[in-house]
């Protein structure tokens, strides 16, 4: 869209400028002008300068689109059965994920990008702006490579998961299945892909095969991104942070070692409460990782199996109920924790700049995200300085 925008009345903005005392960076009585897609002025809204078009935000706040740095969204068929099944009682495995591995190779590509399409779309809608999308259902040379190429149509954060569990076909033959990771399947996929993840986990992949598929992963210029210690305490953590990982995702089992690990590491912590929620698990002790100085994001987990949600807000709500984060700690882990956790300075926060995604909500303060847990405060949306 051409020409420049004007949002102001802004009650609250939120910038995560980083200005030390105030992670959010609130400023009140804002605008922010838009300029080509990207954030060209914030300040009072006094001094705001002329535009060609403008968006009254009538004192409402106003924040940074949520990055959701962690999603499987390229999938075909439904596990509603598994889910009610834990709500019975049964515990949570990561077993069912075989079970959406059978529907997506079934699938054909159009079944595929119409899902993506789908829930890309009602991220936008709860003020989700950037995502991060894995493959990890297709599990074979020829469905990986077109789960990432499907995904690549909609985000530039596409993340090769070849190492999802081991399928079917390989039961008997996990070390055949990592070398044909790290081969073939690796070489087919790593022209969609920007990282690598593993599902370092008891019933996935041990610290040694998964070592070896991120290292082949780094060699082929991928980053690294890793699954780890969710179903309960293992080396996946300071795996990744020994490899430098972007993200370690999950973190509900830790020991003080991993987070003295992260701790001193650049490595962002990404917690996933949705899974959580879905599966009847403990929650990840935020707090704890927070009061150690390890930088959180916060994401959905979006996935038909353990976290079929969508929605950054509600995750937002539930890290505030259940992990003890202060709603601005939060809304932070929702927006710059994500772009850290994507090793992103584009987006995340509203500075000169910057990608001009942001959100309008129907209230007058961040805190109503969490305050109000379920009610569809997302007013307005701007992706790439667009209104959508």
């Amino acid at each position: 869209m051409r020409g420049s925008l004007l949002v102001d009345n802004i009650g609250e903005l939120v910038t995560n400028d980083g200005r030390a005392g105030d992670p959010l960076g609130v400023r009140r009585d804002a605008a922010v002008l838009v300029e080509d897609g990207e954030v060209a002025w914030v300040g009072p809204a006094r001094y705001a300068p002329a535009a060609d078009r403008r968006i009254d935000a009538g004192g409402a706040a106003v924040l940074p689109g949520f990055v959701d740095s962690h999603a499987h969204l390229v999938f075909a068929g439904d596990r509603a059965a598994e889910f009610a099944a834990r709500m019975a009682g049964e515990p949570y495995t990561g077993g069912g994920i075989r079970t959406t591995v059978g529907a997506t190779r079934a699938a054909s590509d159009d079944d595929l990008r119409a899902t993506v399409g789908r829930l890309r779309a009602e991220m936008l809608r709860q003020g989700t702006t950037t995502v991060e999308i894995k493959s990890g259902y297709g599990l074979n040379v020829a469905d990986e490579a077109r789960s990432l190429r499907i995904a690549a149509e909609f985000t530039a954060d596409t993340t090769f998961l070849g190492a999802h569990v081991v399928p079917a076909e390989y039961a008997d033959r996990p070390d055949d299945y990592v070398g044909l990771v790290c081969g073939p399947m690796l070489a087919a996929a790593a022209p969609y892909a920007r990282w690598i993840d593993v599902f370092c986990e008891r019933g996935a992949f041990d610290a040694d095969h998964a070592r070896a598929i991120l290292a082949c992963g780094q060699a082929a210029g991928l980053g690294v991104r890793l699954h780890a210690n969710q179903l309960g305490p293992g080396p996946g953590v300071r795996l990744g942070v020994e490899l430098g990982a972007a993200s370690v995702d999950h973190c509900t089992h830790l020991s003080d070692a991993d987070v003295d690990a992260l701790a001193g590491s650049e490595t962002v912590a990404t917690l996933l409460p949705g899974a959580e929620f879905s599966t009847r698990s403990p929650y990840p002790d935020a707090r704890r990782l927070l009061d150690a100085g390890v930088t959180v994001a916060l994401a959905t987990d979006c996935n038909p199996g353990s976290s079929y949600t969508s929605s950054m807000p509600f995750c937002v709500a539930l890290a505030v109920r259940e992990m003890r984060m202060t709603p601005a700690e939060a809304v932070w882990a929702a927006t710059a924790g994500g772009a850290a956790a994507l090793r992103r300075t584009d987006v995340g926060r509203l500075t000169p700049g910057s990608r001009a995604d942001l959100v309008v909500l129907d209230a007058p303060t961040h805190l109503h995200l969490a305050y109000r847990p379920g009610v569809p405060l997302i007013r307005q949306v701007l992706h790439n300085g667009v209104p959508r």
